[in-house]
């Protein structure tokens, strides 16, 4: 409990600094924000450099299919996590996409590229999530 409640002002401040759309509260329009998945890995002991390939990988791969690219952050002191990743929820078609573009590229895709990810992580958590966004945004969708 003690953990999760440590996470908390990380997160705030996370995506208190991420580049958040307008806000549509000021548009009128209902609030139809983004959603993400956050991720916290902690690395496989000497994992850490593969690791952090595997994943500089898979962003040239989202930049090749077109989609965004995944934001990561490193831990410096606090908790026992090694990585957070925020990185947006992708459509059938965007994911069809990155699976094409990563087959090309000689990348296993689906199940056997999540085998590939277990031998890199000791643990993960992934948790989705509305955002970016506003506070004024949710306060406005809070209100209908």
């Amino acid at each position: 409990m003690r953990r999760v409640l440590g996470l908390i002002p990380l997160l705030l401040l996370v995506f208190a600094f991420l580049d958040a759309p307008a806000a549509s509260a000021q548009t009128g329009k209902e609030m139809k924000p983004p959603t993400s998945r956050v991720a916290l890995y902690r690395i496989a002991p000497g994992k850490q450099l593969e690791f952090l390939k595997w994943v500089a990988e898979n962003d040239a791969i989202d930049k090749e299919a077109g989609v965004p690219i995944s934001q990561i952050y490193a831990h410096t002191s606090g908790d026992s996590w090694d990585y957070m990743q925020i990185a947006p929820d992708l459509t059938d078609a965007q994911q069809a996409k990155v699976d094409e573009v990563a087959k090309k590229r000689g990348r296993k895709t689906g199940f056997a590229a999540n085998l590939e990810f277990r031998t890199m992580v000791a643990w993960h958590s992934d948790t989705m999530t509305i955002g970016p966004t506003t506070a004024a945004d949710l306060v406005a969708a809070a209100s209908k």
